[in-house]
């Protein structure tokens, strides 16, 4: 027996009374456990907080969310990072509302994808071909981007009135709205992708050791490219609920959408240095911003302190990181 294998099942058949003083267990279930422990709160403080309307509404509203953090993820499990994913999703939106009224729902809905689609692939050729940092090419596709959005848009909002999408926005099964119904689709494919497949592998070996990872015949460029990809695609379907939601297109860049998703990321256990990833995390993580920052507008608490209170819990979360296992 390894070393690994005689670790893991030492801890499987370690007491719960003493894996519960393990700092790593609560590494571990950090964003599980904060979301319960929100949700009781709240609960106690205010007890609309749990009404079967609220919680639909935190639903609905983390849906987004979850989509942009499952594209952050694969990009954050290569050891890389997505900075212009919000504005990525801004720009889909507006090429969505610029092509509605000639090309349709479907065309638009195909012209936001493959915008997304497209930026995101541009990302990826750059770093992976250009051996540039990713920080610095999405740092600028965050910017090119969301002056792209602006000069598309001249500036204004598109209005965007369609039965079908007010139907996706206001529709669903009972609390579970058709976003999060789309969330949860997204979530299912991503988590087989990422730990079913070859794919899914290497890019957990790219993260890893990008040098292993290559002398073990991956091509590692061709991964980065694809994590990038994938996280510019689902900006694009983000970018319709977001329409769908708001019903309109909005040129103003959203940038809580990009603060969050690598929020929910920290939150959910990925590691930032790569090699380390889960689905499961990112999409309760998302779910835990959600239900902070609904807990607190429900309380009163002025929205000038909601960021203070997100950054808080992130950097607690990235200090638990240190511990896991």
């Amino acid at each position: 027996m390894s070393m690994t294998t005689a670790t893991v099942a030492a801890r499987d058949t370690e007491p719960w009374s003493h894996r519960l003083k393990d700092i790593g267990f609560w590494a571990e279930w950090a964003a599980l456990v904060g979301l319960v422990a929100l949700v009781i709160i709240f609960q106690v403080l205010n007890p609309t907080f749990l009404s079967s309307g609220n919680v639909r509404s935190m639903l609905i509203a983390s849906a987004i969310l979850v989509v942009l953090a499952v594209g952050q993820t694969f990009v954050v499990a290569t050891g890389g990072i997505d900075l212009s994913v919000a504005s990525m999703m801004t720009l889909a939106a507006v090429v969505f509302g610029a092509t509605y009224s000639s090309w349709g729902l479907a065309g638009a809905m195909l012209a936001a994808v493959v915008t997304g689609l497209a930026a995101g692939l541009l990302n990826g050729v750059i770093i992976a071909r250009g051996k540039i940092t990713d920080f610095i090419v999405t740092l600028g596709m965050l910017s090119a981007a969301s002056g792209t959005a602006l000069v598309l848009a001249d500036g204004k909002p598109v209005t965007v009135i369609d039965t079908f999408l007010l139907r996706l926005s206001t529709g669903g099964l009972g609390i579970f709205g058709w976003f999060v119904v789309i969330a949860a689709v997204v979530a299912v494919i991503a988590h087989v992708m990422l730990f079913h497949t070859r794919f899914g592998t290497h890019v957990l070996a790219t993260g890893g050791s990008a040098e292993a990872a290559t002398a073990t015949g991956i091509s590692t460029a061709r991964i980065k490219i694809a994590v990038y990809a994938i996280s510019g695609l689902l900006a694009g379907l983000a970018a319709i609920l977001l329409v769908a939601r708001v019903g309109a297109a909005e040129p103003a860049s959203n940038t809580s959408f990009l603060l969050n998703s690598v929020a929910a990321v920290v939150l959910g256990g990925v590691s930032l240095l790569g090699g380390r990833g889960t689905i499961t995390g990112p999409v309760i993580g998302a779910l835990l911003l959600t239900a902070l920052t609904n807990g607190l507008t429900l309380l009163g608490v002025s929205q000038f302190y909601q960021p203070l209170a997100v950054g808080i819990v992130v950097v607690l979360a990235a200090l638990l990181t240190r511990f896991q296992k």
